[in-house]
């Protein structure tokens, strides 16, 4: 991976002296290293796009992507933050020294320790180390989705810098910045028209029956079909701040859970999930998201519980859409270490089923997250569950003092807008023989070791 350009002041010299002259029109698919303010680092970038502004000072703003790291790092830049002295783009050519901010360790790294820095860092995979029929479509994705036009977005008190390209329609696509309400999701181009709507806008709370409340925290279920409009302005909003999603318009066959931050002015969103009505693959979630400026305050985990509670009461067995975005793998992670540890505490002789129906979690997913906390045992051709008390009790001082946010069934006033069909009650027993014990899987019907 590229690592930031640590000298800042090489690159600035030659960035301010480039800008003292004439300027050359740099070309789509250039490189050059460009200043990245957020960090005040300089970084190999490519150009996308290129569009026309009314600043005279920069004429001309460019669309670049910071090489080796993900989409949403993608901006607008003017000629004074890249170094056009240097049109090979690269850390070398620039005279700066490429290991210098990871304070000068040139040891190469190892697959293992590879893979690591990547999770952490949300590396994306490179469309080369993809299947030759997952690339091709990672390849189309990019080159529809190449360009953000729409900046920032104004939602409520917040003033948001946007991830990702949105497929607003019309003029409001390609404007810089975007106001949205609140309540209704409505989006405008210009800050009196948003001001003119507030001032009519009939909406305080998401336009769906309140499922839960606790506190200054409630949810709201939205049928896609019944509020078709609220739903594809959600979804709008959302493909700002997520990759590969890819339902925008044809919201029928979705139930959106809204999660609301509740005072005397309304329930403002700070976030919210999407599942399908009968899910083929009995996934309990398709789509998740909290804003920006809610991170960081488990309302994440809070959103993925609701999705298992909301299982728990249909008798299902389940998990997410599959793939998970590297955000999402970081959350589910957290949250199934903590659900199935939490539970093992309480019941220190459970099996993978009794994990798997007290959770809700799917037996792959179980499986998955007890191999990685290493409570899984291989032996004689399959795996047993292996839970001595020294590791398990060096996970449970690890995670259980962090308690997450999440949700009390007790405040939950649910049950399923929609009956079950006679496909999805087939999937439900499907779902729980699968659990059942079989001769030879040792995975379910092994005893649980106490041994340190």
């Amino acid at each position: 991976m590229s690592s930031a350009i640590a000298s800042s002041s090489s690159g600035a010299s030659s960035a301010a002296a480039a800008a003292a002259g004439p300027q050359p029109a740099l070309e789509i698919g250039g490189r050059f290293p460009v200043l990245r303010v957020a960090d005040g680092q300089w970084y190999p970038a490519e150009i996308v796009h290129k569009r026309e502004t009314a600043d005279r000072a920069n004429s001309q703003e460019y669309f670049i992507h910071y090489l080796d790291f993900d989409r949403r790092l993608d901006e607008w830049v003017g000629i004074d933050r890249i170094d056009v002295s240097n049109p090979a783009g690269t850390l070398e050519s620039a005279g700066l020294d490429p290991l210098a901010s990871s304070g000068g360790d040139k040891t190469r790294l190892t697959r293992h320790q590879k893979r690591k820095f990547h999770e952490i860092h949300h590396v994306p995979q490179s469309v080369e180390e993809m299947d030759a029929a997952t690339a091709a479509l990672e390849r189309e994705h990019q080159e529809l989705t190449k360009v953000k036009y729409i900046d920032l977005i104004q939602i409520g008190k917040y003033e948001i810098t946007t991830w990702y390209f949105s497929p607003y329609p019309d003029e409001y696509g390609k404007q810089t910045k975007l106001w949205i309400c609140e309540y209704c999701l409505k989006y405008m181009g210009l800050e009196k028209s948003h001001r003119y709507h507030l001032s009519q806008c009939e909406y305080r709370q998401p336009p769906g029956r309140e499922i839960y409340r606790k506190g200054n925290l409630s949810v709201f279920e939205v049928d896609g079909k019944q509020r078709k409009l609220y739903c594809q302005c959600l979804c709008l909003l959302a493909k700002l701040f997520l990759d590969h999603k890819t339902l925008y318009f044809d919201v029928s066959g979705f139930l959106f859970y809204i999660l609301c931050e509740v005072d005397r002015h309304g329930c403002h969103i700070v976030g919210y999930f999407s599942k399908e009505k009968d899910s083929p693959d009995s996934n309990n979630l398709a789509c998740i998201l909290t804003l920006p400026p809610h991170q960081r305050k488990g309302y994440g985990k809070l959103l993925i519980s609701l999705s298992y509670e909301l299982a728990r009461v249909e008798g299902l067995v389940g998990g997410p859409e599959k793939p998970l975005s590297d955000l999402g793998k970081v959350t589910y992670r957290s949250y199934w270490e903590y659900a199935i540890l939490d539970y093992i505490q309480s019941h220190p002789s459970c099996t993978v089923r009794d994990i798997c129906s007290a959770t809700a979690i799917s037996r792959d997913d179980v499986q998955d997250t007890l191999h990685g906390l290493g409570l899984l045992q291989y032996w004689r051709g399959s795996y047993d569950l292996c839970l001595p008390q020294r590791t398990v009790q060096e996970h449970l001082l690890r995670i259980l003092p962090r308690k997450p946010q999440l949700i009390d069934a007790a405040c939950l006033q649910w049950s399923p807008l929609y009956p079950k069909s006679p496909k999805a009650e087939k999937r439900v027993r499907l779902s729980a023989s699968s659990l059942e014990v079989e001769p030879g899987n040792r995975l379910h019907e092994v005893a649980v070791l106490h041994k340190v």
